[in-house]
């Protein structure tokens, strides 16, 4: 179901995890002038906008942007783990375009919405949702993320997480793709909730 693989740090993966963390280290007391309270945190998004300089965590809602920032700073402090931003915030007219081709690949907006949602629909466009990699930072997130309020929330897309403060620590429901609805206790298949969605 597209889990991220269990397989050993690539040496080149471990290289770039222990540079990031010793620039994050070496910026330390800048940060730390700049913003005392939160150095850690300012040290760590200096070094991996260095690290992952094409990142964008613009459009994200100020929720999310804290659990997000909060949680790589945790992530590359504590266990050495490097955690980037694929995709955050995206255009309405952006997320419209992405599903149109995605019906225009696959056949059928049935079948699109087992990978893009419409924009009305979609976490991306309410700026909730986050798109992760590498492999071991997703699942990093995956197994400390509830702290923050950052959930997997499909089984086909390992990289996929949304900010949740709503769901009291308790994990949403996760579903097998974006496309599938919710259940209802008679069976049925209800319309989608918009904030749950991709």
């Amino acid at each position: 179901m597209n889990e991220p693989r269990t397989v050993p740090l690539r040496p080149r993966d471990r290289l770039y995890a222990a540079v990031t963390l010793v620039l994050a280290v070496l910026l330390l007391p800048a940060a730390f002038v700049r913003r005392p309270g939160r150095a850690r945190e300012l040290a760590c998004h200096w070094a991996l906008q260095m690290r992952f300089p094409a990142e964008d965590l613009t459009g994200l809602t100020e929720g999310a942007r804290a659990a997000f920032t909060a949680a790589r700073a945790e992530a590359l402090w504590r266990h050495g783990q490097l955690i980037g931003l694929t995709s955050g915030y995206r255009d309405p007219h952006v997320q419209q375009r992405m599903f149109d081709e995605e019906v225009r690949r696959s056949g059928s907006p049935a079948s699109a919405r087992m990978l893009v949602l419409p924009p009305a629909e979609s976490g991306h466009v309410k700026g909730i949702a986050l798109d992760v990699r590498p492999h071991e930072g997703a699942r990093w997130l995956e197994e400390h993320g509830a702290r923050y309020d950052l959930y997997r929330i499909y089984d086909n897309e390992w990289w996929h997480f949304e900010h949740r403060p709503d769901s009291g620590g308790t994990p949403p429901r996760r579903r097998p793709h974006p496309g599938v609805g919710h259940v209802t206790e008679s069976g049925d298949q209800s319309a989608p909730e918009p904030a749950e969605w991709h």
